[in-house]
């Protein structure tokens, strides 16, 4: 299908073929036979989520036009809480200090888990001196402190090579990078500065991939499509209860939380202003009668009938703020325990 091949692209060529709409998305009033617009905006992650749902519902809807932009998880709830989008893309849930700019602004929402994803952990395929790593060695190799001290691989696990790392990650304004640092180093956004950070993860797959001596992080649907020109590496947590030593991403992994601390939900947020738009309504029903297929599609994992069940009714029901509350932590808990606990309430 076109999405999986818009999912790739760079952020510039996206933004040449998906219009970044803003003032909330709807079409201008007294514009005869102008669409109706939704404007969809955030999570690189994301993207290539809700591009397949927009191609499937511009589809079965010619009258509404769909826009879907890049511009991260953060850059996204900007616009997010100026009123700029109708929905806004997210691979994290959404921080204290943006709930506070959304209240500000008098920007109401309703948080929406739409799929799953895992942080892949890559090396290059020529790279066969390393065949697993713990989230302590992860740790050592991403915290803030290890800038300018451990340089070289043979400081991380004795019988690696002396010879100089390179890392890549994602770039320091996405929502891959805060849950990533919050997991392995324990606090968002604290990390070593010395190493190749990108929004784009084809940029993050093409220096893995022309470098023995790297090592990044990914989404795990991004390694997916790569396979060919990555080598995914097992983490151990170093929690028995997830099973012996370390384990690979999978969607099964992924669905259960047993690939910890790497696994998280990811979500869509929806303005309660545009919500009452009857395309904007249209469309996030649609986006989660069809997401349980659409996500697998484009290689991420789904919640499951049952939980897309609870999320269309908090949907519904315009249940407003986040799950988590904007909590500091929210590392290995599961969209199943949160709704169930909320429709319990």
């Amino acid at each position: 299908m076109a999405f999986s091949s818009l999912r790739f692209l760079a952020p510039v060529a996206i933004a040449a073929l998906v219009t970044a709409a803003c003032g909330g998305g709807s079409s201008q009033p007294g514009q005869a036979g102008a669409p109706a617009i939704v404007t969809l905006d955030g999570s690189s992650t994301v993207f290539p989520i809700s591009e397949a749902v927009a191609e499937e519902f511009q589809r079965a809807n010619p009258g509404t036009r769909v826009t879907v932009g890049i511009s991260g998880t953060g850059g996204g709830f900007q616009k997010f809480c100026r009123a700029e989008t109708d929905i806004s893309n997210a691979s994290r849930p959404i921080s204290a200090s943006e709930i506070a700019a959304c209240d500000k602004a008098g920007v109401g929402y309703v948080e929406l888990p739409v799929a799953y994803d895992g942080i892949a952990i890559v090396v290059n395929p020529k790279a066969s001196w390393i065949a697993d790593i713990t989230v302590a060695e992860l740790k050592t190799l991403w915290a803030p402190e290890a800038q300018g001290k451990v340089t070289r691989w043979s400081q991380v696990r004795p019988g690696w090579p002396d010879r100089e790392i390179h890392l890549f990650g994602a770039g320091v304004d996405s929502g891959t990078y805060d849950y990533f640092t919050e997991a392995i180093t324990g606090k968002a956004k604290a990390s070593r500065g010395d190493f190749t950070s990108s929004e784009d993860d084809n940029v993050l797959v093409q220096g893995v991939s022309s470098d023995e001596l790297a090592l990044g992080f990914l989404p795990f649907a991004y390694y997916e499509e790569n396979q060919d020109k990555l080598k995914l590496i097992p983490v151990d947590d170093g929690n028995a209860d997830n099973g012996a030593g370390p384990l690979l991403p999978s969607a099964e992994s992924i669905r259960t939380g047993t690939y910890q601390p790497l696994s998280r939900p990811v979500f869509i947020y929806v303005s309660t202003k545009a919500a009452v738009r009857p395309e904007v309504q249209k469309f996030v029903d649609f986006y989660l009668a069809e997401a349980d297929v659409l996500v697998r599609e484009v290689s991420y994992v789904g919640l499951g009938p049952a939980a897309y069940q609870l999320v269309g009714e908090r949907f519904a029901k315009r249940t407003t703020g986040s799950l988590f509350a904007g909590a500091e932590n929210t590392v290995g808990v599961t969209i199943e325990q949160l709704l169930a606990k909320e429709r319990a309430q």
